[in-house]
C-alpha cells in the first residue's frame, strides 16, 4: 500500500473508534467556550451602590458563612458584589461594603458543572472518573492522530488553483458523498491550525508524560506530583484562615495574600482559592481577560508566615510552555478572539465527526454492495 493509502486508513479508523467521545467532547468545548462571559451576564443584577463607604475586609465578610468557600473573587470595578464560591454548582453574592449576602446565582453555574464533568471525563460518577478521564484522555490523542493525518490525505498533489479551491471553499450543486466529502475537506482545511493546537494541549494535560515532555524539551525538571496533605497536618490558620482573625493581632493570612494581589497595579480580578487537601492558600491578580502573562499569584507559607509572589516572568520556560499550553486549550491565551477561534474549531470539529461517520457508513455500504 501507498503511504497516502496507509494514512487515510489510520485516520478512518481512529475517527471510527473514537469519533462519538470526539463529538462530545467538541459540542461539550463550544458551549464552555464563553462560561465567563455568559456568567458575568447571568449575574449582572448583582451591583451594589458605593456611598463612599470603604469595604470590609475578607475575613469579616466570610465570617458569616459556616462552611468555608472554595474561592472568592474580587474585582476591581467599586460596583461589583463579592462572588463567594461554596463548591463548583453555588455562589453567593456579598455586598463588600455590608456584608450582607445579595442572592445566589441561577442555574448556569450547575449547568457548566455538569457540561464540564461530560467534557472532562463524560459525566460519569466520583468512582468512575478515573476510567472517564482516560477515555477522554485516549480519545483527545486519537483526534491528534486525526488532525495530523488530515493535511496529508487531502493535500492535492498539484498545487493549482483550480484543485486548491476544492478543499478551501465550499461549492454547490453537490449532493450525497460529494457534499459530504467537500464539507469535510473545507472544514478539515480552515480548522486545522486552531485543532492542532487544541488537541496537543489537551494531550499534555490528559498525561503526565506529554507534561513531563514539555519541561525536558525546555531542560527544565518537571515537577513533582501534588501531594495530598491531610487535614491533621495542616498547621494553625491553614485550615480555616479566616476563623481565629480575632485572636490575632497580626492579620490573618487571608488579608496578607489579598492585601499582596491588591498591590499589582491595573488589577481587574483576585481570586482567591481556600486551603485544601490539594493545595495551600493563594490568590491570583489578573490584569487581563485570562491571558497567563497577566496573571500573578500569591501563596501563603504557612511555616514562614510570608506571602510568595510568583509572576508569570520568574517561571522557567517548561512552566510557562506549560501554562500558554492550558490558557491555549481553552482560546483564553488569545483574549476573547482567541475564544471565539477555538469556539469556531470545536464546532468544525464536530462537523468534521458527523461528515465523516457520514463518509464512513456510505463506503462501508457500499463495499456491501460491491460484495
Amino acid at each position: 500500500m501507498k503511504p497516502r493509502r496507509i494514512l487515510f486508513w489510520i485516520h478512518l479508523s481512529a475517527g471510527v473508534v473514537a469519533g462519538i467521545v470526539i463529538f462530545i467532547m467538541s459540542v461539550t468545548g463550544v458551549i464552555l467556550a464563553y462560561e465567563k462571559q455568559i456568567m458575568r451576564w447571568g449575574n449582572r443584577e448583582f451591583r451594589v451602590e458605593n456611598t463612599g463607604q470603604q469595604p470590609l475586609t475578607l475575613t469579616n465578610i466570610l465570617a458569616k458563612f459556616k462552611h468555608s468557600p472554595t474561592t472568592v473573587t474580587l474585582r476591581s470595578d467599586s460596583g461589583s458584589a463579592v462572588e463567594v464560591s461554596l463548591g463548583r454548582d453555588r455562589i453567593v453574592f456579598v455586598n463588600p461594603y455590608t456584608g450582607d449576602p445579595l442572592g445566589e446565582s441561577s442555574d448556569l453555574p450547575r449547568f457548566f458543572s455538569q457540561v464540564e464533568n461530560i467534557h472532562r471525563w463524560l459525566g460519569v460518577s466520583d468512582t468512575r472518573r478515573p476510567t472517564g478521564r482516560a477515555i477522554t484522555g485516549a480519545c483527545n490523542f486519537a483526534f491528534f492522530i486525526l488532525v495530523a493525518t488530515g493535511p496529508f490525505i487531502w493535500w492535492p498533489k498539484d498545487w493549482g488553483w483550480a484543485n486548491l479551491k476544492k478543499i478551501l471553499l465550499f461549492r454547490r450543486g453537490l449532493s450525497g458523498r460529494a457534499l459530504y466529502w467537500n464539507w469535510h475537506n473545507v472544514l478539515g482545511a480552515w480548522c486545522v491550525i486552531p485543532l492542532i493546537i487544541i488537541v496537543m494541549s489537551g494531550v499534555v494535560m490528559s498525561y503526565p508524560w506529554a507534561n513531563n515532555l514539555l519541561y525536558r524539551m525546555t531542560g527544565n525538571e518537571p515537577p513533582a506530583p501534588p501531594q495530598t496533605a491531610s487535614a491533621q497536618q495542616k498547621p494553625r490558620g491553614e485550615g480555616n484562615p479566616h476563623s481565629d482573625a480575632t485572636e490575632q493581632s497580626s492579620p490573618s493570612p487571608l488579608e496578607k495574600v489579598v492585601s499582596a494581589a491588591k498591590q499589582v497595579p491595573g488589577w481587574q480580578s483576585i481570586t482567591v482559592r481556600m486551603p485544601s487537601g490539594r493545595g495551600p492558600l493563594s490568590a491570583t491578580a489578573d490584569q487581563g481577560n485570562g491571558r497567563p502573562d497577566l496573571r500573578t499569584q500569591f501563596i501563603f507559607d504557612p511555616k514562614t508566615g510570608d506571602v510568595r509572589q510568583e509572576s508569570f516572568s520568574s517561571y522557567n520556560s517548561g512552566r510557562r510552555l506549560r501554562t500558554w499550553a492550558r490558557f491555549s486549550h481553552t482560546g483564553e491565551a488569545g483574549g476573547i478572539a482567541g475564544i471565539t477561534i477555538a469556539a469556531i474549531a470545536a464546532a468544525g470539529a464536530s462537523l468534521l465527526v458527523f461528515t465523516g461517520i457520514t463518509l464512513s457508513i456510505k463506503r462501508l455500504i457500499g463495499w456491501r454492495k460491491r460484495a
